[in-house]
This record gives C-alpha cells, structure tokens and sequence, in this order.
C-alpha cells in the first residue's frame, strides 16, 4: 500500500461566493477635504461616479456575489464608500463611530440596514472606528489599523466582541490613512501591503506573520492598488494598479482592474467601496 500524495488546491478552488454592502454613490460630492487625496479645486462629476460604481457592481455580480444596495442619504457624501460603515464578522456587525463629523451619520444608516439585512443586534462601538476601512479579516484573525482613524481601544473592543485574535498595525503615513488603502487580503493566507505606510515595528510584524506577502511598489500604492477586493481567487482592483495586477497574477490570482477615477478623488478605491457580510460560521 502506497501513501496517497497530499491534494494541492489551487486558488480558483479558493473561490467562495460573498456577500457585500454597497452605497450608489448619488450624492457623490467632493465638499470638504478629510484626507490627503481630497482636492476641493478638482471637479467632481457624480454622474461619471455613479456609472464607475455600477460597473463595480456589475462585476461583482457576474463574478457569482450577492450585492445588497444600501440607500444613499442626501448630506453624506462619502458614504459611498460603504466598507467604513461598520465591520461585520461572523453574522456579528460592530458599528462605526467616525472620526470627523461630516461622516458621523453615516454609522447610523449603515446599522439600520444591517438591522434590516438580519445582522442585528448592532453592536454599539465605545470607540472611534471607521469599519473595514481599518479591520480587514484574514483567516482566523483580523488585522487592525490604528493612527489616523481607529482607536486602539477599538481593536480590544472588536476582539471582545466577536472573541477572534485583532493584531494592530499602526499607520504612518496619512495617504494611507486606513487599513485598507495600505493592504489587502487576497486569501486566508496572503496579504500585500505597502511597507512604506507603517511603522517599523508593524513592518516586523507583517514580515513575521506573512512572509511571503506581496509588496507593492510607491506607484501601486499611489493610485490606491491595495484598495482591492479579493474572493480568494478573483481580485478586483483599479486598472491603474498595472505592477500590483502582474504580481497578484503571477502568483495564481485572477485580476480585474476597473476604474474607479471619480471615486478616487475622495480617496478611496475598490475596497472602499465594499462592505463584506460575513454570516455566522
């Protein structure tokens, strides 16, 4: 009797359908100026937006994900990008508290949508967190942004809550002011990251937990190519991200690059534009 050899998977068995949040975009505005990114002497043309994030949408779904709209307010126009709106992991949603009062109501619309969408009770956040924007979940564990949006605290909080292991990251520069401008998760097991945007002893943490993580060149990362969103196989990403989308491929990934350029003008990009409604495990 021979021992069987051990069964590889390959990354497009890593595909699982998912499940996102999503805000059209039809109050799209660049008003006030919050981050780096934010020109208020830059026009914006909200109806070039709203077709940008319809195409987002569309791929989503012909991709095999479900994508819940949630409603637009008039006021909140950042609320398009829908992955600060609260972090939800496993069936358990935590709300965000935001930093900056332009985007203040924001949370309350996204928890009572999470209500609705069966994710309730919300749990009420003590701390200032900005969502997925700076809990990004990877396997078992989820790492935490801290520097600029998110507090600290939050990470204790979120662990708490839905009893995984938070690993903080702390972020220095403020174009990369959360989590998911400075990273992505592609799988369980692989990351890419711009070491650049974090401290020192972040970038010994990442080396020691990923490394062999994909690492992003200051090009990539300055057209946002870690704002990506991955299935564990497909990864769509901006299509301005050329370096990021070769090195995603060469290593099994199946890239989509779409363009985001309105969107980008309030400083965000794919992720940014996608919450995941993670059910119960």
């Amino acid at each position: 009797m021979t021992l069987a050899e051990p069964v590889s998977v390959t990354r497009s068995e890593r595909f699982r359908p998912r499940r996102y949040a999503m805000t059209r975009p039809d109050f799209f505005t660049v008003e006030y100026a919050i981050n780096p990114w934010m020109d208020l002497s830059v026009p914006v043309d909200t109806a070039l937006a709203v077709a940008q994030w319809e195409v987002l949408a569309d791929v989503y779904r012909s991709l095999g994900h479900t994508v819940d709209e949630v409603p637009a307010v008039a006021g909140l126009p950042d609320m398009v990008y829908a992955a600060n709106g609260a972090t939800v992991v496993d069936g358990i949603a935590y709300a965000a508290r935001f930093t900056f009062p332009q985007r203040a109501g924001e949370a309350a619309a996204y928890a009572e949508f999470l209500e609705r969408a069966g994710f309730g009770p919300v749990r009420p956040a003590t701390w200032t967190n900005e969502g997925e924007g700076d809990f990004l979940v990877c396997g078992p564990r989820i790492l935490a942004g801290t520097g600029f949006r998110t507090d600290i605290a939050a990470h204790v909080e979120l662990a708490e809550i839905t009893g995984r292991p938070v690993v903080t990251l702390e972020l220095v520069d403020p174009h990369y002011y959360h989590l998911d401008t400075a990273l992505a998760v592609l799988d369980d097991d692989t990351v890419a990251y711009y070491p650049a945007a974090f401290s020192a002893d972040s970038r010994r943490l990442l080396a020691d937990l990923y490394p062999d993580a994909i690492l992003a060149t200051d090009g990539d990362a300055e057209v946002l190519g870690l704002n990506a969103v991955s299935d564990g196989y497909h990864v769509v990403l901006t299509a301005a991200a050329t370096g990021m989308i070769a090195k995603v491929r060469d290593r099994g990934f199946d890239p989509i690059g779409v363009d985001l350029s309105e969107l980008f003008k309030g400083g965000g990009s794919v992720k940014c534009c996608t919450l995941e409604l993670r059910p119960r495990s």
